[in-house]
């Protein structure tokens, strides 16, 4: 299930909105130009299945955003607990803290999240948007928007990304402490979400 929680930049536990409707998400979030979609997710893959499969199986949507947003590369990137590989913690580790500090791109970030979970921060003039995406879930944030991504303490999601150039989704770093103001995911959603 999709959420939205909005709070101050400055106080993580001041929540002004919390929605897992997602039409009240769509609204609150195109008021900042980010496109929040939902796709079908019928589609059966195994968890063999590789990139290509995982675009064929999307090829549709997929032909769609990259023609509407001139996106010439997509790729897909797939988290997954590995018990057979004994660095398999330390690798998730690594790959979780690379994206929680806040920063900006040189181009749209859009995600479409085939299974699993993953949450974008989004400061938004001084209010952080939460938005926890799931199975079925696009998100396009557009270019030199301020944020970062938490994929949780044990990361399980497979996205499809969408690029315009072979760099633009290179992180360029704010410095700035609001990431370590705000609930990462896994306090954010709980328990027993």
């Amino acid at each position: 299930m999709t959420l939205l929680q909005v709070m101050p930049a400055t106080d993580g536990n001041d929540i002004r909105l919390r929605t897992t409707d997602e039409d009240r998400i769509r609204v609150e979030l195109s008021r900042w130009n980010i496109v929040f979609e939902r796709w079908a997710t019928t589609r059966t893959l195994d968890a063999a299945a590789d990139s290509s499969r995982v675009l064929e199986a999307y090829s549709d949507d997929v032909r769609r955003i990259s023609e509407a947003g001139g996106y010439r590369l997509v790729d897909v990137v797939r988290m997954r607990p590995n018990d057979a590989d004994p660095d398999w913690p330390a690798t998730a580790r690594a790959a979780r803290e690379k994206f929680l500090e806040e920063h900006v791109h040189d181009e749209d970030e859009v995600r479409f999240f085939v299974e699993g979970r993953g949450c974008f921060y989004l400061n938004l003039d001084g209010m952080v948007h939460a938005v926890v995406c799931e199975a079925g879930d696009l998100l396009s944030v557009p270019r030199g928007t301020r944020h970062w991504f938490d994929m949780g303490r044990q990361p399980q999601f497979t996205a499809i990304r969408f690029f315009q150039e072979e760099d633009g989704w290179i992180a360029d770093f704010t410095g700035e402490p609001t990431a370590r103001q705000i609930p990462y995911l896994d306090e954010l959603i709980g328990a027993n979400w």
